[in-house]
């Protein structure tokens, strides 16, 4: 896959992102212990007046993107590879006072039938746990612990297992300090990237600064 740079406003920026990805290159191959998948999540679309992410491998190559939603319009977010073909279709439902999220192949539409379904959780026994998302396919279900304004977040499957991660980047590339929008996703082999990086929009939608 190429690097993607659709203009030249976000030329420079993307670079400095890319730039972040390609320096966890010698983080792929064992992080304790298991092979990972480390992925650059940037905050940020490659689009003008859009907001989004747009999300690098080791290498630096455009893997996922989201350029579709802006603070207007946050219902429906279509995440997509780096050729923008829709992988996944995340909706929030409102109801009443409480919200949730599905999630739905491709680009749904109609009658489609969604594959997840994600609450935010609120537990006074366990502050740390952010929010649930239940498999409507099968038995799986997660648990997504920590703080997401902190960029510090594990993800546990129904068997208590660590399945990704999102941690702050350690240090700065190229003379650019990254803040809070520029951050890692670690993936172990028992979760889809594309999942997990749905799980990183949720989080975003749920506790992002543009959350309300």
């Amino acid at each position: 896959m190429t690097k993607v740079h659709p203009n030249a406003a976000a030329s420079a920026s993307a670079a400095a992102a890319a730039a972040a990805a390609s320096s966890d290159h010698e983080k792929t191959s064992s992080i304790d212990d298991e092979v990972s998948v480390v992925l650059t999540v940037w905050k940020k679309s490659l689009l003008l007046n859009c907001n989004g992410f747009t999300v690098f491998d080791c290498q630096g190559n455009l893997v996922f993107r989201v350029d579709n939603y802006s603070a207007r319009s946050k219902d429906e977010i279509l995440l997509m590879d780096a050729a923008g073909t829709p992988l996944l279709t995340i909706r929030r439902k409102r109801l009443g006072l409480a919200e949730k999220w599905l999630v739905f192949e491709g680009e749904s539409g109609g009658k489609a039938e969604a594959r997840y379904s994600a609450k935010k959780q609120v537990n006074l026994l366990n502050p740390k746990c952010l929010a649930q998302v239940v498999s409507l396919e099968s038995c799986n279900k997660y648990k997504i612990e920590g703080s997401y304004t902190q960029r510090c977040c594990v993800v546990y499957d129904e068997k208590r297992r660590r399945v990704a991660e999102i941690r702050k980047k350690e240090a700065a590339v190229g003379g650019v300090a990254f803040g809070a929008d520029v951050f890692r996703l670690i993936v172990l082999p028992d979760l889809d990237p594309a999942l997990a990086m749905a799980f990183v929009i949720l989080l975003n939608q749920m506790f992002g600064s543009s959350s309300s």
